[in-house]
Order: C-alpha cells, then structure tokens, then sequence
C-alpha cells in the first residue's frame, strides 16, 4: 500500500467533503453543453450528465425520462432544485 503524505491526505479528503458540490457544477456545465450540442456530442453529453446525476442520487428512471425527453430545460429545472436542497 502506498503511503501518501499530509498534503495528499487532505486533498483526498476535501474532495470526498465536496464530491456532492463537484458533481453538482459538473452538471450544471454539462446543461449548457446540452443546449449547444447535436448529434453524437448531444449524446456524449447526456451519458456525462447521467454518471453526474446518479451521483446526486437522482433516480434513474428519472434521468432516463429526460433523456427520453431530450429537453435540457428539464435537466436544468432538476438541478436548480438540487442546488437550493444543497444549499439550504
């Protein structure tokens, strides 16, 4: 096993404390990807986006609605929702 330093802990940590809020701005960036996609990066984007929601722990037969859907307005709506939970 390797064995990290001081600095390479905290790092470690700090990410695990705020993998909610990564995973939640990553989202957010893919949303607006979303709008100016088409075609095969439309679909790259949505399969980012879903790995990003189930770490929200949205449910998956709600991320495949959306993309049913494909209307990033819905994505957008839900995370602004998560963002306001997190928040408050």
């Amino acid at each position: 096993m390797a064995h990290r330093s001081k600095f390479q802990q905290n790092i470690i940590k700090n990410y695990y404390d705020n993998r909610d809020a990564i995973a939640l701005q990553r989202a957010q960036e893919l949303v607006t990807e979303l709008y100016l996609s088409s075609g095969k990066g439309r679909e790259k984007h949505w399969k980012s986006l879903r790995v990003h929601l189930e770490k929200l722990g949205v449910k998956p037969t709600t991320i495949a609605h959306m993309e049913e859907k494909d209307n990033p307005e819905l994505v957008a709506n839900l995370i602004t929702k998560l963002d306001k939970k997190q928040d408050g």
